[in-house]
């Protein structure tokens, strides 16, 4: 069950879905479960408070025209 600030994410986020295919008619419920499993996902797979399994570790892009340091 999400919470409340699940629940406002999940309506925000079919309803965008909603417009993305041109809204039509008859298919909230698809919407509403793709931004729910999509929810559900983004909450599986945060990062814990220290880290630890975050396996990726941040690189630094260059600008364009220059060159990336050895």
């Amino acid at each position: 069950m999400p919470t409340e600030q699940g629940h406002e994410w999940i309506k925000k986020r079919a309803y965008s879905l909603w417009e993305e295919a041109g809204r039509p008619h008859g298919r909230d419920q698809d919407h509403w479960n793709q931004a729910a499993a999509e929810r559900e996902y983004l909450e599986r797979t945060q990062a814990s408070v220290d880290g630890k399994e975050v396996l990726v570790k941040y690189k630094k892009k260059t600008a364009p025209g220059k060159k990336a340091k050895a």
